[in-house]
């Protein structure tokens, strides 16, 4: 089966896989959940998008199922994708049909703060105001403007950047490693709203139409509290102690923030070894895996773990 990432389509989230015969399948990531799998080494080509309009949009197998070259992509895939080219959209770039219908829908402006403090300006349509901070893995976030259609949206959205010099993407690697030693909930509350505070404040002076200013939390979910906000009750964190590129893997699903997961590791009985693991399950994307009673191994040098 082809890793296709974790989604949150609603608050119960799970890793979604492709085969071909099956198509698309998610398996639950619900809290207490083991998940059990072998990865075969190599990166694939997830395919492409075609987009028809809001909310709906056709996935496109690889044909040839080629190892990934572009990102997740192969570059034939990655030339026919809709979604690359709405990037430039609000420059004056020529989208299909169906994606310029997608964008011009409602969006959302938003303030995302993350576990090391580092926060980052962001947009979400309409349908996915939830869901699309949940899959980045927000500690924090607040809604700052709601525009009348993507192209307003990321006007705004580069603007900020340009004069707040709030940044449009913050690294897997620096979310994970936050996870491991989250700074304080409030602090990381109080920074969200002093940015937001900051982002309003640019907004509301703007000549310009087609948006208004608003003042709204974003509700996190409540898996992810433990791993956003708390140290392992009883015991140690620590970074998970292998990499998603090869071997096999046994996760005890704790806590997941995005695509990060707090996780126990069972061992050969079944129980779990002391202490829990942040672990990027979002580094299996573009993975091809196999599922099964399999365990993480631990190296040799464990002792450095605890």
């Amino acid at each position: 089966m082809l890793v296709h990432g974790v989604v949150w389509d609603s608050s119960s989230p799970a890793l979604r896989v492709f085969s071909p015969d099956t198509e698309f399948t998610d398996v639950a990531l619900a809290q207490g959940s083991a998940l059990g799998l072998r990865v075969i080494p190599g990166v694939w080509c997830l395919g492409h998008t075609k987009v028809h309009g809001p909310g709906d949009r056709t996935h496109v197998p690889c044909p040839g199922s080629s190892p990934a070259e572009r990102g997740k992509q192969c570059g034939a895939c990655f030339a026919r994708d809709d979604s690359r080219l709405m990037h430039d959209f609000h420059r004056g770039g020529s989208v299909p049909t169906g994606l310029r219908a997608y964008l011009m829908q409602p969006h959302w402006l938003y303030v995302a703060t993350f576990a090391n403090g580092a926060t980052k300006i962001g947009t979400a349509s309409a349908q996915r105001k939830w869901n699309r901070l949940a899959e980045q893995g927000a500690v924090h976030a607040s809604y700052v403007a709601h525009a009348e259609d993507g192209r307003v949206v990321r006007l705004l959205e580069d603007l900020v950047t340009r004069e707040l010099g709030l940044v449009q993407q913050v690294r897997s690697a620096a979310k994970v490693a936050g996870l491991v030693e989250p700074r304080a909930a409030v602090e990381l509350s109080s920074l969200n709203r002093q940015h937001a505070s900051s982002v309003r404040e640019l907004l509301g002076g703007l000549a310009m139409t087609g948006y208004s200013v608003v003042e709204e939390e974003w509700e996190r979910p409540a898996l992810a509290d433990t791993l956003c906000t708390v140290r392992t009750q009883g015991g140690l964190r620590h970074p998970y102690p292998a990499t998603f590129d090869a071997g096999g893997h046994g996760l005890r699903i704790h806590s997941l923030s995005g695509a990060v997961a707090l996780a126990g590791l069972p061992d050969a009985s079944g129980n779990d070894i002391e202490g829990s693991f942040v672990a990027d399950l979002g580094a299996l994307k573009g993975r091809k895996i196999e599922f099964g009673p399999h365990t993480t191994h631990i190296p040799a040098l464990q002792d450095s773990l605890f």
